[in-house]
């Protein structure tokens, strides 16, 4: 097991904080990347003159970059070490997204993105595994969490600065922000170290002649199972996240008839809601394990769909947001604590960058598929068939031998 000490259980060593400050900062940053996509979306239409389809390709093609980088660079963290190869991935999705500055065209928008998705989707796989190899099994959960919680300040970071830069200075300068992570592979490279576990795995691994490979999550029909019922989590997940958060607000304006008279206030309150959800569920993880903890957040984001049929003020919206917030998306650390203690550390990044990258490819598309069944059926049950993605979920988390061999 990873690293455990006599120390007391609410301090850390220097190099753990490092580890924490890094990943947050990458998450965040990553988060800030995607969020910029969403608020330059419009504008983007507007001055290439192209269609919504269009359009959403460019979300569905960063997801796909992300699979792709997800699956190099899992096995790169796996070979070479998490700190180089989150260093690398950092500075992939940086360079693209400062690119897109200079991109006029629909096609060179889709190949930066593309670009910005592989080094997104590497980062992930790296990041959870230095904070599992960095933290006992009692913390993962939490830090985890933490670490994800880092995501949503990039996403109220790029909300401000689209909100100033992209009136007075147009949709392509807001992607120069993007530079930013550059700066933190510095302090990555010259701070944060290998743990010991990873170390001593490698070292068996190359003496074992043990290769790093995807196949290895199928080797035998319990692991496959497990491995496609992680994806299946996952997918749910995306689903959910990116087909509520764009929907929502014109799902209630549209439906009910409601306004919200400012969408900063929908946004932070949804916000705050998602991160005291990661806090929650982090602790919850931790004490009583992930089959318990998922349990909890899926059933109540199955609940939660429903609240928003009855909803029939903007307060009551901004408050339904963030109590949807907080479930569906207050487990998403929980997933990488999950997978981190299912695998082995020799493929542990391996695995959380495909198993979270397969559910970003295609739990992706769930906005296109929310707005379909929007057009032909009623919120009802637009909002029963994500409740029931939810529902089987539960069913999944509930069943998989991996999840509740891990309960303490």
């Amino acid at each position: 097991m990873e690293q455990t000490g006599t120390r007391q259980a609410n301090t850390m060593t220097t190099n753990e904080k490092w580890v924490m400050a890094s990943t947050a900062a990458g998450f965040s940053l990553e988060n800030m990347d995607i969020m910029f996509l969403s608020f330059a979306l419009a504008p983007i239409i507007a001055s290439l003159h192209i269609s919504s389809a269009a359009a959403g390709w460019i979300g569905s093609i960063t997801n796909l970059g992300m699979l792709a980088g997800g699956a190099v660079f899992g096995l790169v963290g796996d070979r070479i070490g998490r700190v180089k190869t989150f260093s690398y991935t950092t500075f992939i999705f940086a360079f693209a997204t400062a690119a897109m500055f200079f991109a006029h065209s629909l096609p060179m928008i889709y190949l930066l993105r593309f670009l910005a998705g592989i080094g997104a989707g590497g980062e992930y796989g790296v990041g959870i595994a230095l904070i599992a190899e960095n933290f006992s099994t009692h913390q993962i959960g939490r830090m985890s969490s933490v670490a994800a919680i880092g995501g949503q300040v990039g996403a109220i970071f790029a909300a401000l600065m689209a909100a100033w830069i992209i009136p007075s200075f147009g949709w392509n300068a807001l992607f120069l922000l993007g530079i930013i992570p550059v700066v933190l592979t510095y302090f990555i490279r010259r701070h944060v170290h290998e743990s010991a576990s990873f170390l001593t795995a490698q070292k068996q691994a190359q003496q074992n002649h043990e290769k790093v490979a995807i196949s290895r999550l199928f080797a035998t029909p319990q692991l496959a199972v497990q491995t496609l019922g992680l994806m299946m989590m996952t997918i749910v997940q995306i689903a959910g996240y990116f087909g509520l958060m764009n929907w929502l607000p014109s799902i209630v304006q549209k439906q009910q008839g409601l306004t919200v008279s400012g969408s900063s206030l929908w946004m932070i309150a949804t916000i705050l809601g998602m991160s005291i959800g990661m806090v929650a569920f982090g602790t919850i993880f931790d004490r009583l394990g992930p089959q318990v903890a998922f349990g909890i957040f899926l059933l109540g984001s199955a609940a939660v769909m429903f609240v928003i049929l009855v909803v029939k003020s903007a307060t009551a919206l901004i408050l339904a947001g963030a109590l949807i917030g907080f479930f569906s998306n207050g487990m998403f650390g929980g997933y990488g604590a999950m997978i981190s203690r299912l695998y082995p550390t020799a493929i542990r990044s391996t695995a959380n960058s495909m198993i979270m990258n397969v559910g970003r490819a295609i739990g992706g598309f769930s906005s296109v598929v929310i707005g379909i069944l929007m057009d032909r059926y009623s919120l009802a049950v637009t909002m029963a068939c994500l409740a029931g993605l939810y529902v089987v979920s539960f069913l999944v988390s509930q069943t998989l031998p991996g999840i509740r061999k891990l309960q303490h």
